[in-house]
Order: structure tokens, then C-alpha cells, then sequence
């Protein structure tokens, strides 16, 4: 395994020297489904640890929970990495990939448009409660997770919005419970931290908060209905400017890009093409057009967009940036993943095939 060698040699080469710089060799565990893997992490750090003549413990570690299946073994995962974790961090945008990926083919699992998935819809609501309160009552700090919007230096009323959007949703977190958060941008984070100092003062967390209020059932982590949810054609059009924004960005190599004025990954890229997918294979979904027509999701309705989309990205990046880019190739790889009749798990599985 990549992740094993690459954890292999960091802790080999740094451990003891960031110990005696005061540090040490601290990790955050991602994509982690259940608390068998966790079991696994900590025979890894344990074994790591002896060899290198260091206490259990040594190693400090910060798991995602970013996956709809770890969420309900939160307490169990917490208990596996008792000697090395501090905390569990809600890794938003892969937690609703993964939400789609495990339910795709569930009836009543048809999420709407991508912008409608707010922190505040219900089954976002119970997973970051139950977080929480989980973390707390075990003494394990909550990581509230990465608000997507990037400021701008250039345009005041671009970054005076990412300003807005990025104070409400720290003001969310830090009075649910959270005890620090993530931000996509420097800029934001003294945005964040004054929202917390706001609310924690000069405490360094409010792990004392356990939210003995909160009681999350099974039933609204998997509660997947959305008030007012809609499929539109602006929510097919910027699934797929978006993935094949992300695909020629990831192919150029870079895997985080700004787009929009949005921080976009893997994971937010991810929900892209996974919704795209899930639209066109479900029996029942269909999309509210500008011209007031509610046609079924397919293939034949993708294809017709596509080639605009493919006409706006031009305008965007300019004819000489467009035709020295890959975007023919992240077109291509956005038709194989949407169309394939078996979901790819990653889109970086096939994408790496591209590569040069």
C-alpha cells in the first residue's frame, strides 16, 4: 500500500527529530469505514513506535470521518485508536460522495442538485450532532470540516460573499460543539478564528460541551429526503463544467483548484460526476429545464449539454489555454464515467491512465 510506505518513511526520517523540536509525528487518517480499519491504523503506529524505540502513544492521530459507514462506528473507531487519537474531523464533501456511491441505486436515495446539499439539510445535521457528541463524551476534540468558498483580492463583492458564507457556517460549527474547523484559503482563517474565539474565549476547546440533548437514530443519519430538493438544468450544467474543470486540472496536476470561487478536490469532483451518474441510471429522475420542460435524465440529455458546456469553458479559460489543455481528455473521461453502466469507484482510478 502507498499509504503504508509513505507513513513508513516520514515516521522513520522525522519522528525523533520533530520530538526534539517539541512536535511530533502526527497524522490524519482518511476515507476510514470502520472501526476494523482503525484496528489495523493502530497494529501500524504500535509497531512503528517499537521499532524505532518510542512510546506507545508517540503518534497522534485525527481520523476523517468522511464516509457514511464510519459514521456509525464513530464510538468504535475512537476506542481502536484510544492510545494515539485526539479527535474526529467531519470531512463534508467526501461524507456526501459517499452518501451517493453507497445508495446509488436506492430509490429514495436521489439527492438533489449539488448547491442544495447544505450542511443544515437533516441527515448532514444528525451526522455532525452525532460527531459531537460522540468526540466529547470520549474526550476527543471535534474538527469542524472544509467550507469550499475562497476569497478573492481581486473582486470585493466576490470575497465579500466567501467573507459572509464562511462566518455563518464557523458560527454553526463552533455553537454546535466543534472545537477548531478547516477553511480552504490563509485568508479565512482569521475569519474562523474569530468566529471560535467568539465562542470559546480563551478555552482551547469546549470538550466539556457533551450535548446530552442530542439523540441521533440510525434513521436520520440514512433520512436522505431534502425539503424543496430539486434536479435542474443548472444543477446537470454545472455538474458537468465542473468535473471536467477538476478532470484537466487534476490531469495538468493539480488536485485542488480554485473554480468558481470554490476550493474543488477529488471530493467535491467526485459528487460531480457521482450525481451525473446516479441521475442518468435512475429510472425516475428527471430535471426542471429553463424552457419549463421536466424531461428524464439520460445520456441523450448529457450529450446535448455537454458540447455547451465545452463552448463556456473556451470563453472562460481562453482559445489558447483551452487548445494547450487537456480538456478534450477530462470530456472524454466525464462521458465514460456518467455512461459506464457499472459506477467507477474513483475517478482517479481511470484518470491515472491518462496521465503522461
Amino acid at each position: 500500500s502507498g499509504t503504508l510506505e509513505d507513513i513508513g518513511l516520514y515516521f522513520l526520517h522525522n519522528a525523533k527529530n520533530l520530538l526534539e523540536k517539541g512536535s511530533g509525528p502526527y497524522f490524519y487518517l482518511p476515507k476510514l469505514e470502520n472501526h476494523q480499519e482503525a484496528r489495523l491504523w493502530n497494529e501500524v503506529f504500535n509497531y512503528a513506535q517499537r521499532q524505532l524505540g518510542l512510546e506507545i502513544g508517540t503518534i497522534k492521530v485525527t481520523v476523517l470521518i468522511e464516509n457514511i459507514l464510519a459514521a456509525f462506528e464513530m464510538e468504535e473507531i475512537l476506542y481502536e485508536l484510544r492510545d494515539h487519537i485526539v479527535g474526529l474531523n467531519a470531512g463534508r464533501w467526501d461524507y456526501i460522495f459517499s452518501v451517493i456511491k453507497k445508495f446509488r441505486n436506492q430509490a429514495d436515495c436521489l439527492l438533489p442538485d449539488r448547491g442544495q446539499i447544505g450542511m443544515t439539510v437533516p441527515f448532514m445535521r444528525a451526522y455532525t450532532e452525532l460527531l459531537v457528541k460522540t468526540c466529547h463524551t470520549r474526550g476527543a476534540h471535534a474538527i469542524g470540516g472544509m467550507a469550499a468558498f475562497i476569497p478573492s483580492r481581486r473582486d470585493e463583492a466576490i470575497n465579500r460573499i466567501a467573507l459572509d458564507k464562511v462566518t455563518d457556517d464557523k458560527k454553526r460549527e463552533s455553537n454546535d460543539g466543534f472545537d477548531g474547523t478547516w477553511v480552504a484559503h490563509p485568508d479565512l482563517v482569521p475569519v474562523a478564528q474569530r468566529v471560535f474565539d467568539s465562542v470559546l474565549g480563551s478555552n482551547p476547546h469546549q470538550k466539556s460541551r457533551l450535548r446530552s440533548e442530542v439523540s441521533i437514530a440510525a434513521k436520520d443519519l440514512l433520512s436522505f429526503n431534502i425539503a424543496g430538493g430539486k434536479i435542474t438544468e443548472d444543477g446537470l450544467r454545472t455538474n458537468i463544467n465542473v468535473a471536467i474543470l477538476y478532470l484537466e486540472s487534476w490531469l495538468q496536476g493539480v488536485g485542488a483548484a480554485g473554480i468558481y470561487n470554490l476550493m474543488e478536490d477529488a471530493a467535491t469532483a467526485e459528487i460531480s460526476r457521482a450525481q451525473l451518474w446516479q441521475w442518468i441510471h435512475h429510472p425516475t429522475a428527471t430535471a426542471e429545464m429553463s424552457n419549463g420542460d421536466q424531461p428524464k435524465v439520460s445520456l441523450e440529455l448529457y450529450n446535448k449539454l455537454v458540447p455547451e458546456e465545452m463552448t463556456k469553458i473556451r470563453q472562460l479559460v481562453g482559445d489558447e489555454r483551452f487548445d494547450s489543455g487537456k480538456f478534450d481528455i477530462a470530456k472524454n473521461l466525464l462521458d465514460e464515467l456518467v455512461s459506464n453502466d457499472d459506477f467507477v469507484d474513483f475517478l482517479t482510478l481511470i484518470a491515472y491512465e491518462k496521465l503522461d
